[in-house]
């Protein structure tokens, strides 16, 4: 199992959160850790010119998107813009996509959010033909109609990753693109939700077995504090319940909310919560550092705790 962390931007100046998270890709390059994801929070840095900067800071690590809203650019723009990325990374990237939200699409950016599902399907047809250029993009159907030349190629593959949460959407994935990316999704969920469905589908048009990337937030900590970091995740984590794709996805498995989801303790309980992952069938692992404290200097010290042991487990569970 692949193990990876999140790394996102937080509060503060533009120029300070560039180098807070290319002081953060270089610590994870550094730590071994397989993979990076970048998250496209409705509010902030743009995920694949991110991306793009750390690729050049980098030379092994895997850096991935989680997630490109598909309904903000058209396929061919994102193609553009993931080949280039692409090329920036080195052949490194992996491009995870998705329908998004109601109220990202509809109530943000003013767009209609309908039929998700068939836009998905429809917008992952011309993104596949633009990602494996050059040459003109000639593709038709229920919502696109493109003739567009394209002069890039990848330097690599680009894998495509789909934010899938119910069964349409996992069917989607498992026969159009090459995995999935979760996040509110526990162990019961995965195992009997997620890999079953995406797996089938996978198979049953003929592709490799899908990537599951399992998004969670994880906190090392005294025992005692595991109820401060899971409420803390509540806190600081627990808008995304209102959406009604996380809640039928919650609907799936045991937890309640995200702090339920939250692996919080000491070394050994957070290995065999990440382990119960594996054995549910995630193939890669996408920490969310939590950190708990009353202050800045705690926090950042929380922080660092948890990810120098992410990294140390991150070798034991490959």
């Amino acid at each position: 199992m692949r193990v990876g962390v999140m790394i996102g931007p937080e509060k503060g100046d533009s120029a300070r959160k560039l180098s807070r998270m290319l002081d953060d890709i270089a610590w994870a390059e550094e730590a071994g850790m397989d993979t990076a994801w970048i998250p496209q929070i409705p509010t902030d840095f743009d995920a694949l010119i991110t991306i793009a900067a750390m690729g050049l800071q980098t030379r092994r690590i895997e850096l991935g998107t989680a997630v490109v809203p598909l309904q903000a650019q058209h396929p061919i723009a994102l193609a553009r813009q993931a080949l280039s990325a692409q090329a920036a990374a080195g052949g490194r990237l992996a491009l995870g996509v998705g329908p998004s939200h109601h109220w990202i699409v509809r109530d943000m950016l003013g767009l209609p959010y309908e039929r998700p599902a068939g836009y998905t399907r429809d917008y992952l047809e011309v993104l596949h033909a633009g990602l494996t250029g050059p040459g003109t993009v000639e593709v038709g159907n229920d919502t696109f109609t493109v003739h567009n030349p394209l002069d890039l190629g990848p330097v690599a593959p680009v894998p495509v990753l789909v934010a899938a949460l119910g069964p349409v959407m996992l069917r989607i994935a498992g026969e159009r693109a090459d995995g999935t990316i979760l996040w509110m999704a526990d162990e019961r969920a995965v195992a009997d939700h997620v890999v079953p469905k995406i797996t089938k589908a996978a198979a049953e048009a003929g592709r490799a077995a899908p990537r599951i990337v399992a998004g969670l937030p994880v906190c090392l900590c005294r025992p005692g504090e595991a109820a401060e970091a899971k409420a803390r995740a509540n806190r600081i984590l627990g808008e995304a319940e209102v959406s009604p794709n996380y809640q039928r996805l919650l609907e799936q498995g045991d937890a309640r909310d995200v702090g339920d989801i939250c692996i919080a303790g000491d070394e050994r309980q957070i290995a065999a919560g990440l382990r119960r992952y594996a054995n549910a069938g995630a193939t890669d692992l996408s920490v969310r550092l939590l950190p708990i404290g009353d202050n800045r200097e705690e926090l950042v010290a929380s922080k660092r705790r948890t990810r120098e042991m992410i990294a140390e487990l991150a070798r034991e569970l490959r």
